[in-house]
């Protein structure tokens, strides 16, 4: 047998002979003339889809042959080849974690001394309105994972249970609630499946239970500290489901005599700091294993899918019995009791699909640029969009338009899919279309046996030019979710939306939103491919959107450094223009190695006056807005060194300035529950965003919101940096269980929902990571993103500006992402031209945690951020002080507006109401 260093030095050789044969055909391509090297590229596309097609039956085939022992060995040497070959994604560093690990007593003293800061965090959890509050979040809780699963799959009506079950799988001792990191909570003590099961009066076959216990299986509650979920995520762990050796044929003839329905549990952990790889979205020969034993002893097996990524599960349609699957995602503390409700019926399931779910997830071709790439002659990691705005259900819907049978062989489940125990009839109006508004009724009706709930979807689909503007297929435009229906009942819902919202970004124009002549299909639709009723409405000439509808802003193309030479996906050429993922060879261009060290030059004038005593405190600045000029009195009295430490002092709890009345306020993460992560907080954890958006519910999202807000108050907490709003590009980001969906619609107003319960209890909320925080491989470690400034707009900015404009949220937080070569925190175009100039957002920006030099405090001050999350701030106010010393005028008036915007968020938070 090979040792493993043996096998390492394999699969090296294996990849180095890979790359080079790539970079001779690199070089061959180079040479030749364009249409011949984009026909070439084609031809290459093709062969390696085919090559790849033939590798897998032909491991598929070898593996047929092969014993247990072989196909383990086998698999040994595919898993180290792909390490090497991809650096493997979950070893991602990350600073703080680190910190975890070494132990605070590693640390220099300044470390150590802002680590103690926000370590000295105390909360009132322990009164009477905490305890209450923390009750009633279970109730919410309960409410949206109930709304959220989704029946994927029900034949023969084998749910409801209706009996005894056996219920296999080691998963199914320890269901995933949440994922980890700062989006994470603490959901020790939840109810177990077995539990819930108990407790809705489903008797389960508790011999099995024993099975599995004496061979290793057991009920742990895990880890509600940040970190060590992190560390968890960074360092891996060994597949929870083992080899089913412990299923001897006694204990399946015994399971077998118990039931003929088995429940199998199959899922995955997504955190913050790492990434999936495909495989890691597949089945592991263990749940094979696994699952052909179960097959052959039980005729009715129902799959519940644990996880918050979409998995590949093409194998619920590989076995005949498998005759029901359910998905839950990461639902929560109360995730056991509302997958329980839905098994015994309790509980119809009415939550619809956020995401594509593809049979191969490597077919988006996202995939083909998600990884960990860099530059070889700058130490800066690099991730370019190749695929342009062609991100999940755009791709698919768009590339097999017209080809079903292509389509069905792709996908699986589509964008906005879901079932029921009940049926519905919709009677669908005409759309009634004006210059300014379509709107569409549906008039629903359960025309079943039972209770249920049911989401109405409302698409477009525009006009295509060959060569022109770059269009989906289908885009969504509204959705609509009905209350409970009776059988029998019936309900008119209403969707609606604005014509300006059926338009494209049009780069090549200049910049602006063009409205195309032609015929745009309306349809109301049960998910993305399915369609009830459709109507066509014509625009008789182009309309040009040429500035922003709310505020009136110019319109203008604003991150050309953003897109620089990218070539991007084209639906007029999927083969030639199709994504290639990067050869190592890989230079920084010199536009983004300046944007990369930006060289500033001072500004002259006055320098802003500080220090005065003009006999004001914050309390009479209360009810101010940010603009009255009586705050310019107000700032002329600090000090520049009080300056530099309100900005610097960003993590978790700001500086207080006694002497003006200025309080220290409190900022928390986390989507799914707030979350300490230095100090101790007894808090209620909550579904994740991706089952939160899964109900297709805003009132849910509301009430999650309110609840929230509810307990911070409670707590004596300001401000929650919530929600996350990156949208899941491809099904391997680390954090797709914190972020709601792949499309920005549906992520724009589940979070705008979020943010509105929030602050209508006061509780001030931080809009994040904005913007392109779509995986976590080098993004703490900065890295350039490329994408197209429509891709950009269209995707990526469209949740940010639907939440800006319908819930006007009182902060964002910036990501760590490099737009091009230029740091989202300091990119004015971003967080000033766009954020506050189109949109017109008037509150807070924060930085992200910071974690290294590109986060340029001076950059920050300058282009728009008013906050730096620095948990470890010396070097900040180092940074920061240099830089006002050399530019006493420029930086000196960034600061000071920064400051500005911070005293104004103070002002308005509950820590002066409460005063």
């Amino acid at each position: 047998m090979a040792t493993r260093s043996e096998i390492k030095k394999a699969a090296v050789a294996r990849v180095r002979e890979e790359r080079a044969v790539r970079r001779a055909r690199r070089a061959e391509l180079k040479a030749m003339p364009a249409a011949e090297r984009r026909a070439a590229r084609a031809a290459d596309t093709a062969a390696a889809r085919e090559a790849k097609k033939a590798a897998k039956a032909g491991r598929a085939e070898a593996r047929a042959d092969m014993n247990r022992a072989e196909r383990r060995r086998a698999k040994r040497h595919e898993r180290v080849y792909r390490k090497v070959k991809h650096r493997p994604r979950r070893a991602v560093g990350w600073g703080v974690v680190a910190v975890a690990v070494v132990g605070v007593g590693a640390l220099a003293a300044p470390y150590a001394t802002g680590l103690a800061r926000v370590a000295s965090l105390e909360f009132t959890d322990t009164t009477a309105e905490a305890v209450a509050a923390r009750e009633a979040a279970v109730g919410v809780a309960e409410a949206v994972s109930d709304e959220g699963m989704v029946l994927l799959k029900n034949d023969g009506d084998a749910l409801p249970l209706d009996g005894g079950v056996n219920v296999f799988s080691f998963a199914s001792f320890n269901l995933r609630l949440g994922g980890g990191g700062s989006g994470g909570s603490n959901t020790a003590g939840a109810p177990t499946l077995y539990e819930a099961l108990e407790a809705q009066g489903a008797e389960y076959n508790t011999e099995l239970y024993a099975a599995m216990e004496e061979a290793g299986a057991e009920h742990t509650d895990g880890s509600g500290n940040a970190f060590v979920q992190i560390a968890q995520g960074v360092l891996g762990g060994d597949d929870d489901e083992p080899a089913p050796d412990y299923l001897t044929d006694d204990v399946l003839a015994q399971a077998q005599e118990f039931s003929d329905t088995a429940i199998v549990v199959v899922g995955n952990d997504g955190s913050e700091g790492s990434d999936f790889t495909a495989e890691q979205l597949r089945l592991t020969d263990a749940q094979r294993d696994l699952l052909d034993k179960v097959t052959s002893v039980q005729d009715d097996v129902i799959v519940v899918v644990n996880s918050g990524n979409q998995m590949e599960l093409g194998f619920l349609d590989e076995y005949p019995e498998i005759t029901a699957a359910v998905w839950m995602g990461t639902p929560g503390p109360q995730g056991a009791t509302s997958l329980a409700k839905v098994l015994t019926g309790a509980v119809n399931p009415s939550g619809h699909l956020t995401d594509t779910y593809a049979y191969d997830v490597s077919s988006a071709p996202a995939t083909e640029n998600f990884g960990d790439y860099t530059y070889t002659d700058v130490s800066r990691g690099f991730l370019d969009y190749e695929e342009g705005i062609y991100v999940g259900y755009r791709y698919y819907e768009t590339r097999y338009l017209d080809d079903e049978e292509g389509y069905a062989a792709a996908v699986q489940y589509p964008f906005g899919y879901g079932l029921s125990y009940t049926d519905f009839a919709w009677d669908v109006a005409e759309p009634v279309v004006t210059e300014d508004t379509v709107t569409v009724d549906v008039t629903v009706t359960n025309t079943g046996d039972v209770a249920g709930k049911d989401v109405v979807q409302v698409y477009f689909s525009a006009p295509y030019t060959p060569g022109g503007i770059e269009k989906s297929a289908i885009e969504l435009a509204g959705y609509a979710k009905t209350s409970e229906l009776e059988p029998g009942a019936s309900e008119i819902v209403t969707v609606d939306f604005a014509v300006r919202d059926m338009a494209s970004w049009d780069t090549a124009a200049g910049g602006a939103y063009v409205l195309e002549a032609g015929d745009y299909e309306i349809s109301a639709r049960t998910d993305v491919h399915t369609p009830v009723a459709s109507v066509t409405t014509e625009v008789a000439e182009d309309v040009v959107y040429a500035e922003d509808a709310d505020t009136g802003t110019a319109y203008e193309n604003r991150f050309a450094d953003v897109e620089g030479d990218l070539a991007s996906l084209s639906r007029d050429d999927w083969e030639g223009t199709y994504p290639v993922a990067p050869d190592g060879t890989e230079t920084v261009s010199d536009q983004e190695l300046a944007l990369m060290d930006p060289q500033i030059d001072p500004v002259e004038g006055d320098v802003p006056t500080s220090g005065a005593d003009n006999g004001l405190v914050l309390a009479d600045m209360v009810g101010l807005e940010h603009d009255d000029p009586a705050w310019d009195a107000f700032l002329d009295q600090l000090t520049l060194e009080e300056q530099i430490d309100l900005f610097s002092y960003g993590a978790y709890q700001s500086v207080a300035i006694e002497r003006l009345g200025v309080p220290s306020i409190t900022m928390l993460d986390s989507p799914a529950g707030l979350n300490s992560l230095f100090s101790p907080l007894e808090a209620a954890a909550y579904p994740t965003e991706v089952v939160v958006a899964s109900t297709w519910n805003d009132e849910m999202a509301y009430a999650l919101g309110e609840s929230v807000g509810t307990e911070a108050n409670a707590y004596g907490i300001d401000v929650w940096y919530s929600p996350g709003m990156n949208l899941h590009r491809t099904a391997m980001g680390g954090r797709g269980f914190e972020y709601f969906s792949e499309d920005p619609l549906l992520t724009g107003k589940m979070a705008a929902a979020m943010v509105s319960g929030s602050q209508d209890r006061g509780v001030l909320t931080t809009i994040k990571h904005f913007v392109l925080n779509d995986q976590e491989v080098n993004a703490r470690s900065g890295i350039n993103v490329s994408v197209s400034e429509q891709a950009l707009r269209e995707l990526y900015l469209q949740p940010f500006e639907i939440a800006v404009k319908d819930a006007d949220p009182a902060g964002a937080m910036s990501s760590f992402i490099n737009l091009g070569g230029r740091w989202a925190g300091g990119h004015e175009g971003l967080l000033q031209e766009v954020l506050r100039g189109e949109w017109g957002f008037d509150g807070f920006v924060s930085t992200d945690a910071v974690l290294g030099a590109w986060m340029d405090p001076e950059l920050a001050a300058r282009s728009g951020n008013d906050w730096m999350l620095a948990v470890f701030p010396d070097a900040t106010v180092e940074a920061l002080t240099e830089a006002v010393e050399a530019d006493p005028v420029g930086v000196g008036q960034a600061l000071r507006e920064r400051v500005h915007t911070i005293l104004h968020t103070v002002a308005r938070s509950t820590a002066m109401t409460s005063s």
